[in-house]
């Protein structure tokens, strides 16, 4: 009987023993678990913390590109010249088709050059010296289409219709071309001096206001002195209020390569070739 009793007091001491036992590792586990899931938690939020710290960033600091435009074709020579005395291009204006004694036009081969120096090219019409009329403006952007599907440009480019301070513009005509490319497989976008006292400003204005929400504007102001890509000034191009501002050509008629100096929001990466 004795030895029935001692057998029966270790088993429950053994079973007493294995429970407290698992107890212990059942607790470990849960304070474990806590322990990781507390650090994952901390993680994700610290991850977030950085997204919205780098959105922000991008927003407040967006990155802005430099370039050039020409009236001249870009060939080894003139590429070598700008690298020389001014820096390397990201962005390059050129123009649709040869007008005699103005500027000369595009051709693939050019093309081939400039994305060969990984150079974006933003692609410019300028065939009229007038620029009032719906139906005027319609032609306009229709004869632009039809030299940009000549060279190909792939859709969602834009076209920038070159409207100079010398023009005689309104609003009219800037609503056909809006409405002529809006409808195309390319952008509307718009090159001027849009400064509070020219006329291009006051046709803008003047204008409905989702071409003011919806064109692309390249202003050629405020002017500064033609710089290198190292001294390039801040980024502050100045238009209409409801303007979609992507570019600002700062300083023009370079006394080496004939060429024009800009800045580019990288937005407007979006909308070059």
């Amino acid at each position: 009987m004795k030895k029935l009793q001692d057998f029966f007091i270790l088993a429950v001491m053994g079973f007493l023993l294995v429970f407290a036992i698992g107890m212990k590792n059942d607790n470990h586990q849960s304070d474990s678990n806590h322990s990781e899931s507390e650090q994952d938690s901390e993680e994700s939020h610290s991850d977030s913390d950085t997204n919205s710290e780098s959105d922000q960033s991008n927003d407040d600091n967006p990155t802005i590109y430099w370039g050039v435009d020409s009236a001249s074709y870009t060939d080894e020579d003139l590429l070598q010249c700008v690298q020389d005395n001014f820096g390397q291009a990201n962005v390059w204006g050129r123009y649709l088709g040869d007008i005699e004694g103005v500027s000369q036009g595009l051709d693939p081969d050019e093309v081939s050059r400039l994305h060969d120096n990984d150079i974006r090219i933003l692609v410019i019409y300028n065939h009229f010296s007038e620029a009032t009329g719906y139906d005027h403006g319609v032609n306009e952007a229709e004869k632009a289409i039809g030299l940009a599907k000549d060279l190909e440009i792939p859709d969602g480019v834009a076209i920038f219709g070159d409207i100079e301070p010398s023009y005689p513009v309104d609003s009219a005509f800037l609503e056909g071309w809006y409405d002529t490319l809006a409808s195309s497989n390319y952008e509307a976008a718009l090159y001027g001096v849009f400064n509070e006292e020219s006329h291009l400003f006051e046709a803008y204005n003047a204008a409905k206001k989702n071409i003011q929400e919806n064109t692309i504007v390249w202003t050629a102001f405020p002017q500064k002195e033609i710089t290198t890509k190292e001294n390039a000034p801040d980024y502050n191009p100045q238009g209409p209020d409801d303007a979609v501002l992507y570019g600002w050509q700062y300083g023009i008629e370079a006394e080496q390569c004939n060429i024009d100096t800009n800045l580019f929001h990288e937005t407007m990466m979006d909308y070059l070739w």
